[in-house]
């Protein structure tokens, strides 16, 4: 079997997608970037090709992507996280509009045109507010479980007003709320809120259109997705894993040059 590869670098965790000649999914791996891009680069793609039951020799083509797309020793190519969460989420839902991928670091809103070109989009890249990396530390300072975020905030009788859209500002506010007694489930929805006014505000910037989908991996976050549907006033189209959305464009991208 000849098999394609597309590799998706990103600050917080890196992800590999094998492809066959029909654009079928073989296998993923998804592992935290760390410390070495080479090394996480290297490592999920052994997870993937593991799964796959394949080796090395069986890929025809490789094409990475992410903010570490030009340390990936054995890509033969790079495209950019636009391109490839593009094309990702368009052969995932066809027909599909807008994309919003909220990462571990970043969140971008993508315009796509009829055929999935991409017409604009907009990034939030020099700030972790409305990220995972968001998510975590307010998680760690409510010592919660970052996977348990979405369940806690749908028993919130009324969301807590978070003002903050700075990480460290945002963690002293939560510190404060904390102390004036307010319910951890409260604040977690605020928390979403703010976090979907954030993403909002990108999605304005192109210009909705319908239909939306929503990668990365704070979309496995139910509270979020909930958060930015009321928000936009549209229903949000999720993959099955959303973390790999960017992996698959680039394995696309690595099917159509082989």
């Amino acid at each position: 079997m000849v098999a394609v590869a597309g590799i998706d670098v990103g600050a917080l965790s890196t992800e590999a997608v094998l492809l066959d000649e029909q654009a079928k999914l073989l296998g993923y791996g998804l592992v935290y970037t760390g410390a070495s891009t080479v090394r996480a680069a290297e490592s999920a793609y052994a997870t993937a090709l593991a799964q796959a039951g394949l080796t090395a020799g069986d890929v025809a083509v490789v094409v990475s992507t992410g903010y570490g797309r030009a340390r990936v020793p054995f890509a033969a190519s790079q495209v950019t996280e636009i391109t490839a969460h593009a094309r990702g989420a368009h052969h995932l839902f066809p027909g599909l509009r807008t994309v919003v991928d909220v990462g571990g670091q970043d969140a971008k809103a993508i315009r796509l045109g009829e055929r999935g070109r991409v017409l604009d989009f907009a990034m939030n890249d020099k700030c972790a507010a409305g990220t995972g990396r968001f998510l975590e530390v307010m998680a760690h300072t409510l010592e919660v479980d970052l996977d348990e975020m979405g369940r806690l905030s749908r028993q919130a009788r009324s969301p807590v007003s978070v003002s903050s859209t700075c990480t460290v500002f945002a963690e002293s506010e939560v510190v404060s709320l904390i102390a004036q007694g307010h319910a951890k489930e409260a604040i977690i929805a605020g928390l979403h809120n703010a976090i979907a006014d954030r993403v909002a505000s990108l999605v304005q910037r192109v210009g909705l259109a319908e239909p939306v989908a929503m990668s990365g991996g704070v979309a496995k976050n139910a509270g979020v997705v909930r958060a930015l549907e009321s928000k936009l006033g549209v229903r949000l189209l999720v993959p099955p894993e959303p973390q790999i959305v960017g992996a698959l464009g680039a394995a696309l991208i690595a099917l159509e040059r082989k």
